[in-house]
């Protein structure tokens, strides 16, 4: 029987329309209690350094208020850590940042920032927190991250989705089945994101060594039209498509 895929909602551009104009509204807390109607198995939302969508009420609320476990995305910066520690959301995916940045545009290099990195994955694991790097989809970036002792990477999907289809797609899809086998492998639960529309979430949830995706501006943007809890419940079931015969635990 085929694995269940667990589907994480980033939550984060319903706080970008809200802050285009300022007040509450549309409010994230209530985009997450729908995400949970819909079929989600959990929140994302990114903190970031310069507060442009998520803020920091936002993550006191979804902690406090949400039903579903919330992975915070987060720099590992000082001050950051610091929000994880006092908040303790079920997972914290640490992510690079750029300010100039429109959306995250790589993944995190965890083989050539151990040092860096050491502290946090220890100090947020020691807190009860599951930490997760956010990683390209290469061997050494993996093993890296077992080194560190991440018990958890997630792949960055963006250069599979935004490949053309046919053959450059069909080597993306290669290597993010690659590396999450290696990353079964070495003893590491593996995640994916970034860029997954329905028109290319079959292929990354057939991945059957990928335990969880986690989608965002594509929904928000697709809610627009259908609804957020269509919009959500349709990418879920695709994704049950792509498992045949999955139970959710």
């Amino acid at each position: 029987m085929n694995r269940y895929l667990r589907l994480g909602v980033n939550i984060d551009h319903v706080a970008t329309l809200r802050n285009a104009r300022g007040g509450r509204f549309p409010d994230p807390v209530r985009a997450a209690r729908l995400a949970a109607e819909a079929g989600a198995d959990g929140i994302t939302a990114h903190l970031r350094e310069d507060r442009r969508h998520i803020g920091d009420e936002d993550i006191e609320r979804l902690v406090a208020e949400s039903a579903l476990p919330l992975n915070l995305e987060m720099a590992a910066t000082e001050e950051m850590l610091a929000i994880a520690l006092r908040h303790k959301p079920h997972a914290v995916c640490l992510v690079p940042e750029k300010r100039t940045e429109v959306t995250t545009e790589g993944g995190l290099d965890a083989d050539g920032g151990r040092e860096t990195l050491a502290r946090y994955v220890q100090e947020l694991g020691a807190a009860g927190v599951r930490v997760s790097l956010f990683i390209d989809p290469e061997v050494r970036q993996i093993d890296a991250a077992r080194d560190l002792g991440a018990p958890v990477v997630e792949l960055h999907t963006g250069a599979y989705c935004d490949a053309d289809p046919g053959a450059g797609r069909g080597s993306e899809l290669t290597r993010l089945t690659q590396a999450a086998a290696h990353a079964e492998a070495v003893g590491i639960e593996c995640h994916a994101g970034h860029g997954i529309s329905y028109g290319t979430v079959g292929p990354i949830a057939a991945i059957k060594t990928i335990v969880e995706l986690n989608i965002g501006h594509f929904l928000i943007g697709e809610a627009v039209f259908v609804g957020l809890k269509e919009a959500i419940a349709h990418m879920r079931e695709l994704m049950n498509e792509a498992r045949p015969g999955a139970t959710r635990p």
